[in-house]
């Protein structure tokens, strides 16, 4: 019943979300947890009730306000009968699963749970739907596909990260092919093996069709 009540509400809150953070970008999340906690003694609730509410009001589309989501998160969850213990843990993953969080200087709260979803969701952030996502985000944002004169920024602080509106290629080396070792989990490290390698052969072909060599 907590299950399909917090699904029938995310389906609700996301229906005109952006394509790469709608509700089956939810759905390949929660799919990816599911996978990664076979492997990992983890609360199952707690796992499954983070993966479906992580982006309930992701920051991006809100100014910036990395609050929101919580707040939301933690409101709904006060509708269901989940203990007082596994809605904190949940909204504390939530609040700390970010990639922007990972560049700050917060002390950040940690569990196996929260690693277990963060890997879910970095999973989805690489790979073919990775690749997929990062182009239909900066085609919202209306932002270049490449360009050559603009150079990536590595090792950037949070504020940077948030406010950047660099092409979209230069994402892949500000974000992407980072997310590969900073994988918690066995299994997540794995998947993202593989996805990095696609990632790394579709800008090896990318480069080349943008040289005209291919």
């Amino acid at each position: 019943m907590i299950l399909s009540n917090t699904i029938n509400f995310v389906k609700k809150e996301l229906k005109n979300a952006e394509g790469g953070h709608d509700w089956f970008h939810i759905e390949r999340v929660y799919n990816n947890t599911l996978l990664i906690s076979e492997t990992e003694n983890v609360n199952k609730l707690v796992v499954k009730l983070a993966a479906l509410l992580h982006d309930i009001a992701d920051s991006k589309f809100h100014a910036g306000d990395e609050t929101i989501g919580p707040k939301k998160a933690k409101l709904f969850l006060e509708s269901q009968n989940i203990s007082v213990k596994d809605k904190e843990h949940i909204v504390n993953i939530i609040a700390n699963m970010s990639y922007s969080k990972s560049l700050g200087n917060d002390t950040l709260f940690t569990s196996l749970e929260l690693q277990v979803v963060q890997d879910a969701d970095r999973l989805d952030a690489i790979g073919a739907i990775g690749i997929a996502r990062a182009f239909n985000y900066g085609g919202f944002k209306n932002r270049a596909l490449y360009d050559p004169e603009i150079k990536p920024q590595i090792k950037q602080s949070k504020e940077t990260y948030k406010k950047s509106k660099a092409p979209t290629i230069n994402h892949f080396y500000e974000k992407l092919l980072l997310l590969k070792d900073k994988m918690n989990t066995e299994t997540g490290k794995l998947i993202a093996n593989k996805r990095h390698e696609f990632m790394q052969l579709y800008l090896d072909q990318f480069y080349a069709e943008w040289n005209g060599e291919k």
